[in-house]
């Protein structure tokens, strides 16, 4: 009997403890479950849309653009300061999400710059840079390029105004506030955001607040020059929204070009705007889906796509560029022009993604 009574005293502790640390796990399981769903509706409750709005413009200059003198226009994704040749992005399933370190972003930040003050052009647009972000260690790269073109009139749009994302789980993308900038050695004297269609599933909340900004200037003719900075969106599983953006954006530039305007877009279209790439630079695309051709009759008469095909202008980073010869290399970034634009040249600068993902695109062109 007392050696029953021994056993079921111990069987009871043994119960005890077990109820215990199923206890135990079944608070720690909840305890996630609530952290995730609070997570879920903290990103949910944040996410946003901006919309339409009349942007803050820089006034540096009040010089008007000349007809009839060459111009020179830059264009660049500068990929948020964080591409050097060895860096690859986790959402093109390579392994970073943010910068090495607020030093690596500096670095881009000079060469690239550099390499773009060489060639002094009178209007340059940025994409992709961040104002306050965690990806690039809240180094403040609007002012970078603004201490860098002190003298240019300067207008920036914020087109991702994120959430803190705890993506990939070992190193967080973070909170993104980043936009396009507008440079232009002329007045600027009105300037507006242009909110873009985008996906309505959850992508959204992974897809940047897609817009473009439209910059007036007036030119010696006393017409205007309107001037569109562009990001359309890259990471979709509606391929047709990328293709309402660009219905937009060129409905847009009709109108104005109707009315007698001079007429250029330019920016990062994350379109093959060379048709095939592989074709020009011998690296097949087959197995990339995220930028394809613009779809024939998307662009109207009176507008002209612009683009180089001397270097390619963007790589993929699902891998490092370093001793990588089959990387994917395309060209996405470029121009639109309206036809009473002449352009002499366009050309990818020899950057050869040192500093970014993409390389800058200088085009030459003349009003009139």
């Amino acid at each position: 009997m007392e050696e029953e009574k021994k056993l079921t005293v111990e069987e009871g502790k043994k119960g005890k403890k077990i109820k215990k640390i199923l206890l135990s796990v079944a608070a720690v399981f909840l305890a996630v479950l609530l952290v995730a769903v609070g997570y879920v509706v903290y990103v949910l409750i944040a996410y946003y849309r901006i919309g339409d709005k009349n942007l803050t413009i820089e006034q540096k200059t009040e010089a008007s653009a000349p007809v009839g003198e060459e111009l020179s226009f830059v264009t660049f994704n500068f990929g948020f300061g964080a591409y050097s040749r060895n860096f690859s992005f986790f959402m093109d399933g390579g392994k970073y999400s943010r910068a090495y370190s607020a030093k690596e972003v500096k670095k881009n930040f000079e060469g690239a710059s550099a390499l773009i003050e060489s060639v002094s052009p009178d209007i340059l647009l940025v994409q992709e840079v961040d104002k306050k972000a965690t990806r690039s260690h809240k180094v403040d790269e609007t002012a970078l390029f603004k201490q860098k073109f002190p003298s240019y009139s300067c207008v920036f749009a914020v087109n991702y105004d994120s959430p803190y994302l705890f993506y990939p789980f070992h190193s967080p993308h973070g909170k993104s506030l980043s936009g396009i900038l507008t440079f232009s050695k002329f007045k600027i004297t009105e300037a507006k955001r242009v909110s873009l269609p985008i996906e309505t599933s959850l992508m959204k909340l992974v897809d940047l607040d897609r817009c473009y900004s439209v910059s007036r200037i007036p030119t010696s003719d006393g017409k205007e020059l309107v001037l569109y900075n562009v990001h359309l969106s890259a990471y979709t599983s509606d391929g047709k929204i990328a293709n309402k953006q660009l219905t937009l954006l060129v409905s847009d530039m009709t109108a104005e070009r109707e009315k007698g305007n001079y007429v250029i877009a330019g920016g990062d279209f994350n379109k093959d705007l060379l048709g095939d790439s592989s074709e020009y630079f011998g690296v097949s695309g087959d197995k990339y889906t995220w930028a394809q051709p613009i779809p024939e009759g998307v662009i109207p008469e009176g507008l002209t796509v612009v683009a180089p095909s001397n270097l390619p202008t963007c790589r993929n980073t699902d891998k490092s560029y370093v001793n990588n010869p089959n990387c994917f290399v395309l060209t996405v970034d470029g121009f639109l022009v309206s036809d009473n634009v002449s352009v002499s040249s366009v050309s990818t600068l020899p950057m050869e993604f040192d500093y970014s993902d993409h390389n800058p695109v200088e085009m030459k062109i003349v009003l009139g």
